[in-house]
């Protein structure tokens, strides 16, 4: 029997807000970042494109900035792991009965995983005496960019179609944050082509930015309460 009908119309799913979360997913995320980028020119973190030169020397210069970014990257991971579990909650609370929400639960959870594995690798990086060896410092700076990119961008995609298919059936969502929604999965999906053509690198933020966006948008838009849904009847 489906619990939702012993639910008293009008009676809210209980839980964090998602908005709340997704809020403070990307402040944390950003906040990491801002460590480690320089928009005058300056020192910022080395691209795969850069020689092992550069890239060695970066972390051999400024391995307390890459820490305080493995810091704040691992933070982020934790609200973002609690929305997902919170907005696969919610909509079996509002009576999606399909795969959508374990699909994003599997999407959403792993782009956590890999935000902390990618945040244990750069606290590797910054550790006394690993940069100094330049060979195994290029192996795991290639591991900690696959958790960092493919890693976060095509898992990222599967937990917001996750979301919006289920949605636009339900009309949980606006249609134009649904149709936003699928189009980021689908560049989300596609990053994965940056494994094997490096030109196809573009995909991986174009996923990532506009998805603090969508992320916050849904966290807000998403309905706490069954008032104005008709619960499903039980066979």
């Amino acid at each position: 029997m489906n619990t939702i009908n012993f639910l008293p119309r009008g009676n809210g799913h209980r839980g964090p807000h998602p908005g709340i979360l997704a809020i403070v997913y990307t402040l944390l995320f950003n906040a990491g970042l801002y460590q480690v980028v320089s928009f005058t020119g300056g020192p910022h973190f080395p691209g795969p494109w850069e020689s092992s030169e550069a890239i060695t020397a970066y972390f051999q210069t400024y391995p307390k900035t890459v820490l305080l970014c493995a810091f704040l990257q691992f933070g982020a991971a934790i609200p973002l792991g609690i929305f997902t579990a919170t907005v696969v909650s919610r909509l079996q609370f509002l009576g999606v009965r399909a795969a959508g929400p374990y699909i994003a639960l599997f999407g959403g959870l792993m782009t956590a995983f890999n935000m902390a594995a990618t945040a244990f690798v750069l606290w590797v990086m910054a550790y006394p005496g690993i940069a100094e060896d330049a060979g195994v410092l290029r192996a795991f700076y290639y591991l900690g960019f696959a958790f960092g990119g493919v890693g976060f961008s095509v898992p990222l995609g599967l937990l917001i179609a996750g979301v919006c298919i289920p949605a636009a059936f339900f009309k949980l969502l606006p249609k134009w944050l649904v149709a936003f929604g699928l189009i980021l999965a689908i560049i989300g999906e596609l990053s994965v082509l940056t494994l094997i053509i490096p030109q196809a690198l573009f995909l991986i933020p174009l996923t990532r930015f506009p998805g603090f966006i969508w992320l916050i948008a849904a966290g807000f838009a998403l309905p706490k309460t069954i008032a104005s849904r008709t619960p499903p009847t039980s066979e």
